[in-house]
């Protein structure tokens, strides 16, 4: 009874470390980790312990004799990411090599680290500083909330993907971490400033800017991007009154990487199965009161090419229907006849079986469309539609169409004094250290750019953690100025609606309890809501504040 890794795999490798018996591949030290869709246990191997499924994060894992009907695929697809073998291999005890956690070798007291930006990547490299003693870790985050695009950004349908933050929920109750939730970087406190109070100073704010598509009407009412939509979703306070109108039969959604995916499957999801999720509110109203009876996914270029991951198509095609029209069913045939990579051919096989775009719909419904290369936005005081040439052609498709959202990727954005490479959209550095800028460091997608996974921020993190602990212990950082209670006293003199870990406990709790018995949560879209459940939270008593005016 081998255990099985199924589609919410976040790709963290916290499995990789927990295996006895080392199946779980490609683990953080070999080279196909940071681009691999998710991970795979050999079920040759697999000694059937369970460990892997206690490390699990997501609960990704499961035994092949629990899975539901729509998990079965991902048993073949965890055997064939291994060679075919007879037999049963031999136990072993040979763990995974464990990357090794950065040693502050200094005694000469704490290292202070402000992490700017509280999602994935900064809450992984939180927990690596504190993996020992000795360090201090102030993490900033403009919103009263935490957790960036695990909150915000994961579909409200993919409740176990959210379930990550319980590991970082763990990570805030660790000795030496502080939250400033509600606190701007660059507006309540300067980057000049955090680097005075800290050794060094960690940026993980990833890549919040939508590349946008340069074609005509693409700023007419009923255009926008697919990131947008998902945090409409979510809940996100700063997209809780974006206008989206639902009232058309077609949106048409332009690339087709997880996000667009994402955006189809909740537009065209049964209202009744998304009220027990934590979607939000308003986009549950909306939903109920749509007319949206398909969503087109329109690529650039053909099958072979597909930008979304196999373990997305394959929970897709199990939940909704997805179709191809004609011309696309012989793309899909002639790239099968070509293809011979393995993970392509699996995606292929799957598109070949999806029904045909001809037949009468019995309910919303997803249609993928290739080789549509955008021309223009119909309409003139709204979207009536999009116009597409065939890719490499001159023939003109056009498809009527009440909203238009692009899904092209995404750039980081320049941050205030540090520097900003245009081109790419990261800032500059070597294994997370700022180019040119002493005592800073990045991690997440603006070090990196916006490829991978949840997970694969954690080696990511550890990476730049590795190198700024070894600067500290080469005395290569600048002590800083004063004891945490100077800074502390700072930033709350202007910004007096701070929201410390008492206080996100206190939103998250009184979310929870909105939500009832029928949902995780029930989540606040409006600052002023997040930070009057945060006042209810208890106070610090009289020896806590003592001691924090100490500095201990």
């Amino acid at each position: 009874m081998p255990h099985v890794i199924t589609q919410s795999c976040c790709s963290d490798g916290s499995c990789v470390y927990a295996c006895p018996v080392n199946c779980i591949h490609p683990s953080p030290d070999e080279p196909g980790f940071a681009t691999a869709e998710m991970l795979f246990i050999d079920p040759v191997a697999c000694v059937d312990c369970g460990a892997c499924v206690s490390a699990c994060p997501v609960g990704a894992i499961s035994p092949d004799t629990k899975l539901e009907p729509e998990q079965l695929p991902f048993v073949e697809l965890n055997a064939a990411f291994y060679p075919k073998r007879e037999g049963k291999l031999p136990p072993t005890s040979k763990l995974a090599p464990v990357l090794e956690a950065p040693r502050v070798e200094r005694g000469d007291g704490p290292l202070r680290v402000a992490i700017v930006g509280s999602g994935p990547a900064a809450m992984y490299a939180a927990d690596e500083l504190l993996t020992q003693q000795g360090v201090e870790v102030n993490v900033f985050e403009k919103l009263p909330t935490p957790y960036g695009l695990v909150r915000a950004g994961v579909a409200p349908d993919h409740q176990t993907t959210k379930r990550v933050t319980r590991l970082f929920d763990g990570t805030t109750r660790l000795p030496g971490f502080t939250f400033y939730l509600n606190v701007e970087v660059g507006n309540h406190v300067s980057h000049r400033e955090l680097l005075e109070h800290h050794h060094a100073v960690l940026y993980a704010v990833g890549a919040p800017n939508d590349k946008r598509l340069d074609v005509e009407g693409m700023n007419l009412p009923g255009t926008g991007t697919a990131t947008e939509i998902v945090a409409w979703f979510n809940g996100h306070p700063e997209f809780a009154d974006l206008p989206v109108d639902l009232g058309s039969e077609r949106v048409v959604v332009i690339g087709n990487g997880n996000v667009a995916l994402d955006v189809a499957r909740i537009l065209t999801s049964d209202p009744d199965d998304l009220a027990r999720t934590d979607i939000a509110d308003h986009a549950l109203a909306a939903l109920r009161d749509s007319k949206v009876r398909e969503v087109v996914i329109a690529a650039r270029r053909g099958p072979a090419d597909s930008a979304f991951t196999l373990p997305e198509l394959i929970g897709l095609t199990a939940t909704h229907e997805v179709v191809l029209d004609r011309a696309d069913h012989e793309l899909v045939q002639r790239d099968l006849a070509e293809c011979t990579d393995p993970l392509t051919r699996n995606k292929l096989e799957i598109l070949s079986k999806l029904g045909d775009a001809d037949a009468p719909a019995t309910r919303p419904r997803i249609r993928f469309a290739y080789r549509m290369t955008p021309q223009r936005v119909l309409g003139t005081d709204r979207v009536e539609g999009m116009a597409f040439t065939v890719t490499g052609g001159d023939d003109v498709r056009t498809l009527p169409a009440g909203l238009v959202l692009t899904s092209i990727g995404y750039r980081g954005r320049a941050i205030r004094d540090l520097p900003f490479d245009e081109e790419t959209g990261v800032v500059p550095n070597e294994s997370g250290r700022v180019v040119g800028a002493p005592g800073t460091y990045v991690a997440g997608w603006i070090k990196r750019g916006p490829t991978g996974f949840i997970g694969t921020n954690k080696s990511c993190a550890a990476q730049t953690v590795h190198e700024l602990v070894a600067d500290f212990n080469a005395g290569a950082l600048r002590d800083p100025r004063g004891r945490p209670v100077h800074l502390d006293r700072l930033i709350r003199a202007r910004q007096p609606e701070l929201v410390d870990v008492a206080g996100w406990k206190a939103i998250d709790a009184a979310e929870v309890a909105r939500g009832g018995d029928d949902r995780p949560r029930d989540k606040f879209t409006e600052i002023s809501d997040m930070l009057a459940a945060a006042a209810t939270a208890p106070k610090p008593s009289m020896r806590e504040r003592l001691l924090a005016g100490l500095g201990l």
